[in-house]
């Protein structure tokens, strides 16, 4: 059976804080979907706590549901029924938790109930959740539906940017360009969000050259490109092993009048990526058949992913990428250990450098010195003397550097 190359735009840093998607491949059996599907299931402890609480309000009630035939709207009546009173604030919340919670059954009936009392005055962002919990529990015809029987006042950016997502989540190519084409000649504000769908999109199907083109849409739209933009534009050159290419990228990000710190230690995190070699002989490895596993052109995407987050401090989803990377059918390398080396050195984790280290010892991968000074040589050749620093007392108690070897 073919394998299912799958990705993942996360919720939490996309949509609510009004970032850009972040791309993930993975090959997984357990799907999380928001923006589409991927291997890593969000943390719900505080959802789940709801089930355990002797609590009686109407959260706890919805989350002790428990199986998805059972009814949220039944609950919420009975709710209202016994004198309480709701809130669209809280219905949305409820529904935003029961989201991560993957019970998007349950989230879908708390929007039903917000869209069918005329009491609650609904915002763009209620009808594009709609959307997007439709098309996870019907399908994207279904969420088109709604879409197109939606009041004209209630069609706008946001709401085209949720179906423009359910076309590319089910990578239905050529709906999601007429989609984009429609919102173009309607001359609806372009944003960052609805080019990041597209070029996420076109990742997933490997139609890396289109990337390119979507980008340049950005540029001619006087619209600033985000780090997820970026993102996805680096690892399209790395999925082509375009190493000039990559680098005319991170020479952009240099000088983009609205790079920050964090752009900063993403250029910092590729240029090392670079510098050490993982992508320069990359030509000479056959990718791997798609039925088999994942492809080298996919895999690769996986070390950006870990750059982009730890550039965003975001290390705890650091450390479930990995997590998620080693459970994937692909035999670990050396670039995926030294990626993520790199990253817990250049925050200071060390700790955690030092257990992939263990790890990679303990590995079926042979452990190789030789790359550990390389990646050693390439923080100083960027200027992380700090990083360099701890990384050379990390190998040296761990065995794997000379001991006369300079700092």
């Amino acid at each position: 059976m073919a394998t299912r190359s799958l990705f993942f735009l996360l919720k939490r840093s996309c949509h609510n804080n009004h970032r850009s998607p972040a791309l993930f491949y993975v090959k997984d059996q357990t799907p999380l979907r928001w923006f589409s599907s991927g291997a890593l299931k969000v943390d719900s402890a505080k959802e789940s706590s709801a089930l355990t609480s002797s609590a009686d309000d109407l959260k706890s009630r919805i989350f002790r549901l428990r199986f998805s035939k059972r009814s949220a709207t039944n609950a919420l009546q009975r709710w209202v029924n016994e004198g309480n009173k709701v809130s669209l604030q809280e219905l949305r919340q409820i529904a935003k938790e029961l989201n991560r919670a993957q019970r998007y059954k349950h989230a879908l009936e708390i929007s039903e109930w917000m869209v069918t009392h005329p009491e609650f005055e609904l915002a763009d962002h209620d009808y594009a959740v709609r959307i997007d919990l439709i098309t996870k529990v019907f399908g994207t015809s279904s969420a088109e539906e709604f879409f197109e029987g939606l009041p004209p006042i209630a069609k706008t950016g946001e709401t085209y940017t949720a179906l423009l997502h359910s076309y590319a989540s089910a990578k239905q190519i050529e709906k999601a360009e007429k989609l984009f084409a429609r919102i173009k000649e309607l001359k609806l504000a372009l944003t960052v969000l609805m080019c990041n769908e597209l070029m996420t999109l076109y990742m997933s199907v490997g139609e890396l050259d289109k990337i390119s083109l979507v980008v340049n849409e950005l540029k001619i739209q006087k619209l600033s490109l985000d780090l997820f933009t970026y993102n996805l534009w680096a690892s399209a050159c790395a999925a082509k092993f375009d190493i000039n290419g990559l680098n005319r990228i991170l020479d952009e990000m240099s000088d983009d009048p609205n790079s920050d710190a964090c752009w900063r230690t993403y250029v910092s995190l590729i240029r090392i990526y670079t510098i050490v070699g993982h992508l320069e002989n990359s030509n000479n490895i056959a990718p791997v058949e798609a039925e088999k596993t994942i492809t080298q052109r996919e895999w690769i995407t996986y070390d950006f992913l870990i750059c982009l987050y730890t550039s965003l401090g975001d290390i705890e989803r650091v450390g479930e990428i990995w997590r998620s990377l080693k459970r994937t059918s692909q035999t670990m390398t050396s670039r995926n250990y030294l990626c993520v080396l790199s990253s817990y050195v250049l925050v200071g984790r060390l700790k955690e450098a030092m257990e992939i280290v263990d790890e990679w010892k303990h590995s079926v991968l042979d452990f190789d010195t030789a790359e550990c000074m390389r990646l050693l040589d390439a923080f100083g050749e960027v200027g992380l003397m700090e990083g360099a620093k701890q990384l050379h007392e990390l190998l040296l108690q761990k065995d794997c550097v000379p001991m006369d070897r300079p700092q």
